[in-house]
């Protein structure tokens, strides 16, 4: 992978990353294709959408259809008919979600299965097994995402096992063509995340991945890990801040420095009614939308709100519609792409804080009741 930065506004970088399945522009957001798909569009209409690069799970894929399956039938981007970039996590975060059926050791993580039940260890060298089996263009590092809260103590020996766990994947991935990122734990503590980073460094990736944020933190707590250790990330390398977030979280670490992102949110939000626009989260399950001709949002032009109003995406979802679903998914994926879109240029045309205070300032204008 080539990363190349084409230009700053103040700490913001605006970029381009060249891998062997295409292009992307940093910063930028990649949805979510959980199982090879991102939930209620097809490749087709993301790429309409403006997404470049799209985002799957590891430890999903793994356990079903396995990544055997998924590398007889041509690869990740084959078999999900996605041809452009792909990056794959490593299952660190979805093997600490699964809580008291886990248990960590230093060899890897024992769990069972939530698919069969079936007992499962993922090590290191497994994750970066199964990544290369499937495909991806960008792989990551086998971590332990640090719970919140978390004591001194407790957070710096899960940085330090990450740290253990993150050299024995750099030696995995060996001569594999795929770029491999390192990931950056410590939990809240600043001292832990920097020293965290200074081991990540010396091992040396391709590009630099923030983990253990958005698990439950308040967004102050978040902000200061990022004003602690962004600007100390290598300048020449994509900084990536894992699972974040609403648009207001991208705007706020774009404007530190942060070049890449994922969240379920716009995806997972719009399958239960919630759309994000230029004037704040419309719930179009409220009533107050039952006659509503205007559009989700006025100043949106994707096909969703060009096409329907705010009545018929309201009749839909109450109906239980699929279509529902999908509708408020194109328009929320657009959203984010756009926002995105946005960022870049004004940090190209050096104007970033005037489109962050306009943004906000649209976000705060209305407040609708749940």
């Amino acid at each position: 992978m080539r990363f190349e930065i084409r230009a700053r506004c103040g700490r913001a970088r605006s970029g381009r990353a060249t891998t062997a399945h295409g292009e992307f522009s940093t910063p930028a957001f990649m949805p979510v294709g959980t199982y090879g798909s991102v939930k209620g569009v097809t490749p087709v209409q993301l790429r309409e959408l403006g997404a470049e690069i799209v985002l799957c799970n590891t430890f999903h894929l793994m356990l079903r259809p396995g990544e055997a399956i998924v590398r007889e039938l041509g690869g990740l981007q084959r078999f999900t008919g996605w041809h452009g970039p792909m990056l794959t996590d490593s299952g660190g975060f979805q093997v600490w979600s699964l809580g008291e059926l886990r248990k960590v050791e230093e060899v890897g993580v024992h769990f069972a299965s939530p698919v069969n039940g079936d007992r499962v260890l993922l090590t290191p060298e497994r994750s970066i097994e199964v990544q290369r089996a499937l495909g991806a263009d960008i792989a990551m590092v086998f971590d332990e995402c640090t719970a919140y809260p978390a004591t001194e103590s407790a957070a710096r020996a899960s940085m330090e096992l990450s740290a253990r766990w993150a050299r024995r994947s750099r030696e995995a991935h060996g001569d594999s063509p795929a770029a491999l990122f390192g990931i950056v734990q410590g939990g809240m503590h600043s001292a832990l995340r920097r020293e965290s980073l200074s081991r990540i460094v010396e091992i040396g990736f391709d590009g630099y991945a923030l983990g253990g944020l958005s698990v439950g933190e308040p967004k102050d707590e978040m902000r200061a890990v990022l004003d602690d250790v962004v600007d100390a990330m290598p300048a020449d390398r994509p900084r990536y801040l894992m699972g974040v977030g609403t648009p207001d979280d991208l705007v706020d670490a774009v404007a530190r420095g942060i070049d890449l992102f994922d969240c379920v949110l716009p995806t997972r939000n719009a399958r239960n009614a919630h759309l994000f626009t230029s004037r704040g989260v419309v719930r179009i399950r409220n009533a107050r939308h039952r006659a509503s001709a205007a559009p989700i949002d006025p100043e949106c032009g994707c096909y969703t709100c060009a096409s329907f109003s705010s009545g018929y995406l309201h009749h839909l979802d109450r109906c239980g519609e699929m279509l529902a679903s999908t509708l408020a998914t194109i328009h929320n994926l657009h959203y984010y792409q756009h926002v995105m879109a946005r960022l870049r240029a004004a940090i190209e045309a050096g104007t970033l804080p005037g489109l962050i205070e306009h943004l906000r300032r649209g976000w705060n204008t209305e407040h609708e009741p749940v």
